[in-house]
């Protein structure tokens, strides 16, 4: 059934002046009509018949009226026009409009005289929701060969169209696409360039993306990128995968291999990026021209790994050659390695201070309760350290 539409005549309106728009049940304006009165089939070129409408509604034209126009922005405007005044009516003679008029994902702008969705929307008077309720109709259609690809279609051309008595099936089976998860997905789709019935497909059945995951590899890598990005923005699920990794031992594992090699190549592009280095003691340093070049050396070769290679033998051989030359750095400075035996010295007093603070008995009512041999013997030991130390330092201080 080929149909051909024209300027329409007075619109279908509602209350308030405004092109109505209907519920997917408002489809049953439109019907495949039988015989006119001339013994044409409605069905022909000569147009299609609205139910319950006037005879002069009836849009004629032929296949050429569409090259008769000025512009095929003329044509495009036209459709959208068209469209807003039979949304009520639907079917197929309004899904070929949008098919031939707006611009399918993966097309840019410059590439085709057709329009976006929202912008065919605004020149129809209606929402882009329900444009693009009739457009995922159309494609799911295409994709069971029964109308042309968008792509093979051009504004203003005619094609043959299925019978009216399929359309609700192609349009309800895609009316999830209204609800607020499927205009996300569409929405993330179209941005993706694919068509939005495809991802709307691989939404309403998880368990075959399930399979297409656990058996193709590149599958899987898709859903790894997706996750990662999505993670960004979504805590919860950024808390849900961390529990995961906590309670399975070997992911674990591997998430503190991988943190350890991350550690050990932040710690030599430091030296790249900053020009400077921590020693063993903690005390920052600027690097010499030497560290600098052979941190740089390593580094260069870590960015060149493929993305699925392992980095941890890399990233260790980085961090052990940086290392030791840090310490041959140390060691050849006489003021240096005298400072760094200072901020060593000055660090372990630290943590012991710290460590005996923490040890405690307020909370005990009767020592007796706790008392061993061995932690007296201890105590009195570190006493015995404690004090020796501080005699040398004693001994060390400058004398006033």
């Amino acid at each position: 059934m080929t149909v051909e539409t024209a300027q329409p005549a007075p619109a279908v309106q509602s209350a308030d002046g405004t092109p109505a728009e209907g519920t997917p049940a408002d489809e049953a304006f439109w019907e495949e009509p039988g015989a006119s009165d001339d013994g044409d089939p409605a069905g022909s070129a000569h147009g299609i018949v609205a139910q319950g409408t006037p005879k002069d509604v009836v849009t004629q034209g032929t296949a050429n009226d569409a090259a008769t126009q000025s512009s095929s922005n003329d044509v495009v405007a036209q459709d959208a026009r068209d469209f807003g005044a039979y949304v009520r009516a639907g079917g197929w003679a309004f899904a070929l409009k949008v098919a031939r008029s707006v611009r399918p994902g993966g097309e840019a702008a410059g590439e085709t005289a057709k329009i976006s969705a929202k912008d065919f929307a605004e020149l129809a008077g209606c929402s882009p929701e329900r444009v693009m309720r009739y457009y995922k109709a159309w494609d799911k259609a295409a994709d069971d060969g029964l109308v042309p690809y968008f792509e093979a279609l051009a504004p203003g051309q005619d094609v043959e169209l299925p019978d009216s008595d399929v359309w609700h099936s192609y349009y309800i089976s895609r009316s999830s696409a209204a609800s607020d998860r499927g205009t996300a997905i569409a929405a993330a789709a179209e941005a993706e360039g694919i068509r939005p019935t495809k991802a709307l497909e691989v939404a309403e059945n998880p368990t075959a993306l399930r399979a297409a995951i656990l058996a193709d590899p590149s599958t899987a890598q898709a859903a790894r990128a997706a996750l990662l990005d999505r993670l960004k923005e979504d805590p919860a699920l950024q808390t849900e995968l961390a529990r995961d990794i906590a309670r399975t031992d070997d992911l674990k594992k591997a998430v503190a291999t991988e943190t350890q090699a991350a550690s050990r190549i932040g710690y030599v592009r430091q030296i790249v990026e900053n020009g400077q280095v921590k020693t063993p003691a903690g005390q920052t340093i600027e690097a010499t021209s030497e560290l600098r070049a052979e941190a740089e050396r390593h580094l260069s070769l870590i960015d060149e790994l493929d993305e699925g290679e392992d980095t941890g033998e890399w990233a260790s051989d980085a961090y052990d050659t940086v290392k030791d030359l840090v310490a041959q750095t140390v060691q050849a400075d006489p003021e240096l390695r005298l400072q760094e035996r200072r901020t060593k010295f000055y660090s372990s007093l630290q943590k012991a201070t710290k460590v005996f603070e923490e040890l405690t008995f307020d909370d005990v009512d009767d020592l007796d309760t706790i008392y061993e041999d061995d932690m007296l013997q201890r105590l009195e030991e570190l006493q015995q350290a404690v004090g020796m130390c501080i005699t040398a330092l004693r001994k060390a201080a400058p004398t006033s």
